[in-house]
């Protein structure tokens, strides 16, 4: 493995950057430009290089997409949120013609999770291939069911003609796809959801979003601590302050910043990355969650540091 690019970091739904949010960042960047030199595009590149990430750019408002990078001809995506359109279109410039696999694991079947798949462009070209893996029994019932009238225009046969092949994962047991070792674990999360772990080239890679994770199991924290261990990378369902996803949100399926890192550094895991942003955090919120995970981390290490980042769409993490 190579490493990942996200194409899509939110939970819940979709969100897109408003223009009071728009609005604000703008005043913010003019204040930030007052007594600087701005005269040319190069010091238009200096300024917005000094500045923080939440001014400069956005974490965007695209559902779960995470493509992975396995180095071999295929392509590998966790999950069909709406970042799977801008993947998909992606992935059409990118081999520009030419026949396409597409290897696809899904976490669970919620709405937010699966609503990019009748918007897939390579999935309507003859010639490529699509094959949806996951360990729900219902998975191709559930892609199907949400293109039936009367909601959606186009029926899915109608538009997949076929193309799209599904293949259920047993978990517990390691699967071989496209050059990786893949094995699933359920989770806890409303309808169940599941875990993945890549392994490949001695690389490791986690993808855990949609669970909850209750703090008085113990034997609940070892299964996972099990799960990540020695993981590269995990990327994790952060939706949620500590004091939400034990109070008011408990039982809403989600997990916080405060677990992730005590879940990876006790799997003595390298670099966490927190996703499935809340929808409504604005940049500034996701910002301030990351400066106060990354502090978390650093008074509670009692190993090698965990590299601590928030997923955006467009961050490409190498491995």
């Amino acid at each position: 493995m190579k490493g990942v690019r996200f194409w899509g970091t939110r939970g819940s739904l979709p969100v897109a950057l408003t223009s009071a949010g728009l609005g604000r960042k703008l005043r913010e960047l003019l204040r930030a430009a007052r007594g600087q030199a701005i005269a040319t595009d190069a010091d238009i590149e200096r300024l917005l290089a000094g500045l923080p990430f939440a001014l400069a750019g956005t974490y965007g408002g695209h559902s779960a997409c995470v493509q992975i990078d396995t180095g071999g001809p295929d392509f590998v995506v966790c999950d069909m949120g709406s970042g799977l359109r801008p993947f998909g279109q992606a992935a059409m410039a990118q081999r520009g013609g030419k026949a396409q696999t597409f290897h696809i694991f899904m976490s669970h079947l919620h709405w937010d999770h699966i609503m990019g798949l009748p918007f897939f462009v390579p999935a309507f070209i003859p010639g490529n291939r699509v094959i949806v893996y996951g360990s729900h029994r219902e998975l191709e019932m559930a892609l199907r069911r949400q293109q039936e009238p009367p909601s959606f225009p186009v029926g899915f046969d109608t538009i997949f003609e076929g193309r799209i092949e599904f293949r259920h994962l047993e978990p517990g047991v390691t699967h071989d796809v496209a050059g990786l070792r893949v094995s699933t674990m359920l989770q806890r999360h409303t309808g169940d959801s599941y875990g993945y772990r890549f392994e490949a080239q001695g690389k490791v890679l986690v993808y855990s979003t949609d669970s909850e994770h209750p703090l008085a199991d113990p034997a609940h924290t070892e299964r996972f601590v099990h799960f990540f261990r020695d993981a590269d990378l995990v990327i994790f369902d952060a939706m949620y302050s500590l004091a939400d996803a034990i109070s008011v949100k408990a039982d809403w399926g989600h997990s916080s910043n405060v677990v992730g890192v005590e879940l990876c550094q006790l799997a003595g895991v390298r670099h966490l990355c927190m996703t499935h942003h809340e929808p409504v955090f604005d940049d500034a919120a996701i910002e301030a969650m990351l400066a106060e995970t990354r502090r978390l981390e650093e008074i509670t290490r009692s190993a090698a540091p965990l590299q601590v980042s928030a997923a955006y769409d467009g961050l490409e993490i190498a491995l």
